[in-house]
C-alpha cells in the first residue's frame, strides 16, 4: 500500500523493475558485431529478440506508469514530493529527452533489423507510440522535474484527460499491483484513462 500521508514519492516503486534501455541495446549490438558470419548474427539476434521486445514493453509500461502516477498525485491536495533526484538540477532539454529519443529512433532501427535477421515484420501499436509521445511532452512540459517540489508543481500536457474518482482509484490500484509484481506493461489498459 502506498503511503501518502507525509508526502508522495517521486517514484512510487517503478524504477526497481527496469534496467537501463540504452546499455542493454548497446550490449546486444556489440555482441552481434563479434559474430563472424551472417548465420551466427541471425541466430544471435533471434536469441536477443524476445529480450529486446520485453525490455521495450517494460519501458513503455514505465513511461505510462510515470504519467499515471503524475496524474494521480496531481489530484491530491498540495503535498511535498519526496526523493525527487532531479529537483534543483540544471535543466537540459537534450539530456532530459535523450533516452526517449533514443528509444523512438531505435524502434525504427528494430523494424529494419527484425526484417533483415528474421524475415518477419516488427510493428509497434499506436497506443505504444502515443505513450512515447505523451511521455516526451510530459518531460518537456515539466522541464525534467528540476523545479517540481510539490504535487501542485506538476504540469500535465494539453490533451491529457482528467480521470474520474473511480478512474483515479483504478489507477492507484494498478500502480500498486505492478510495483508488487514488476510487470509494468500491465498498466497498458489504464492508458485510455489519461491519454
Amino acid at each position: 500500500m502506498i503511503d501518502i500521508k507525509d508526502g508522495v514519492q517521486f517514484d512510487p516503486g517503478f524504477i526497481q523493475h527496469i534496467s537501463a534501455f540504452e546499455p542493454n541495446i548497446e550490449y546486444v549490438y556489440n555482441t552481434l558485431n563479434t559474430c563472424r558470419n551472417f548465420n551466427q548474427k541471425k541466430m544471435q539476434f533471434k536469441m536477443f529478440y524476445p529480450k529486446i521486445q520485453s525490455l521495450l514493453k517494460n519501458y513503455l509500461g514505465f513511461y505510462l506508469g510515470c504519467i499515471l502516477w503524475a496524474v494521480y498525485i496531481k489530484n491530491l491536495d498540495e503535498k511535498p514530493i519526496l526523493n525527487n533526484l532531479c529537483f534543483g538540477g540544471e535543466y537540459s532539454e537534450n539530456d532530459t529527452l535523450e533516452e526517449i529519443d533514443f528509444i523512438k529512433k531505435y524502434i525504427e532501427q528494430l523494424k529494419k533489423d527484425v526484417k533483415y535477421y528474421t524475415g518477419q515484420n516488427f510493428s509497434i501499436d499506436s497506443q505504444s507510440l502515443n505513450i512515447l509521445d505523451a511521455y516526451r511532452n510530459f518531460l518537456k512540459e515539466n522541464k525534467g522535474f528540476v523545479e517540481t517540489k510539490t504535487t501542485k508543481d506538476i504540469k500535465l500536457p494539453e490533451g491529457f484527460k482528467t480521470p474520474s474518482e473511480k478512474d483515479l482509484k483504478e489507477i492507484l490500484e494498478g500502480i500498486e499491483k505492478v510495483i508488487e509484481n514488476g510487470k509494468l506493461y500491465e498498466l497498458f489498459p489504464l492508458a485510455e484513462k489519461v491519454l
